[in-house]
């Protein structure tokens, strides 16, 4: 069975962006090649759980969920691109660009982007007029100037701010947390959900969001491309926020741990409030045991190298 057998999401990936006869065959050519290397698909599966936990109906969960997605895999194209981080691999891939050249990586992304905007709008097109309008809100809000390009903005002039804890976790709320946020509040909000379970999920939000960028940071300090399938070691080459640079790596893993637990008693209080959120729990697991192998496997890289 493949993998798009497996996961009614992969296919859902792949062919939520129709391809034209017309369309001209380089972008063609990127835009095939980045929706036949999806990644973990860990997000649109949380949006969709989501959903399913607020009764959302199942077929605008799912054109959500890969909207969401899109958003995602366009911001990691123009985050790899040479006027950016400069990366040459993505989800164990050749970056887009590298592929295929950066004009066609760009109008790849563009596409990923104008097609999210359409799913999102569909997927909502059902909602109370007033949910409609909080949900484009909070899109903008958490992609738009206020958010991840601010956010990416401050990443590429990290170099003229202070390097420390709180410049760190100011890209990281603008880059990373703001995407979680839409994964977490985003489904909930327009599944008409309370303001106090929003409130929760924001929190939630905050907390795993600023936890993943730790673990992702220490793999670009401790790991190799190998092991993480996208190009490493790029933080401290580009003066790029990294907190394990920053703080170093044993402070890092203490900020992290510090805000799994306050992620966990904030989850506890969802939980209380809605049993079925107990897949959430689930999740954050997999952030602590993602922080366990990228430690583990450095413990052993160090361990070889003096043998």
């Amino acid at each position: 069975m493949s993998h798009q057998d497996a996961n009614p999401l992969s296919e859902a990936f792949s062919r939520s962006l129709a391809l034209p006869a017309s369309l001209e065959p380089r972008l063609r050519q990127a835009l095939e090649h980045i929706l036949n290397h999806e990644g973990s698909l860990v997000r649109p599966q949380i949006v969709a759980d989501l959903c399913e936990a607020y009764t959302f109906p199942a077929d605008n969960a799912r054109q959500l969920a890969i909207a969401l997605e899109y958003f995602h895999t366009a911001s990691l194209i123009f985050d790899d691109l040479p006027c950016m981080d400069d990366a040459v691999e993505r989800r164990g891939a050749p970056c887009v660009h590298v592929a295929f050249g950066e004009p066609p990586a760009i109008l790849a992304a563009l596409a990923l982007i104008n097609r999210a905007y359409a799913l999102v709008w569909r997927a909502v097109s059902a909602c109370p007029p007033a949910l409609q309008a909080q949900a484009q809100e909070y899109i903008e809000a958490h992609l738009g100037v206020s958010g991840l390009l601010n956010g990416q903005s401050l990443d590429l002039n990290y170099s003229s701010l202070p390097h420390n804890l709180e410049t760190t976790e100011r890209v990281a709320l603008g880059k990373t947390v703001s995407l979680i946020r839409l994964t977490l509040v985003l489904p909930a909000m327009v599944s008409g959900a309370p303001q106090r379970e929003l409130q929760l999920l924001d929190r939630i939000a905050v907390s795993w969001g600023l936890s993943y960028q730790i673990v992702d940071d220490l793999k670009d300090v401790l790991q190799g491309s190998t092991q993480t399938g996208k190009t490493t070691a790029r933080d401290l080459s580009l003066d790029r926020p990294n907190i394990a640079v920053s703080i170093g790596v044993n402070a890092a893993l203490s900020r992290m741990d510090r805000l799994l637990r306050l992620g966990d008693r904030t989850l506890d209080r969802l939980m209380e409030r809605r049993p079925s959120m107990a897949f959430l729990a689930r999740l954050r697991r997999t952030l602590q045991d993602e922080m366990l192998r990228v430690t583990e496997s450095a413990c052993e890289g160090s361990t070889q190298g003096a043998a």
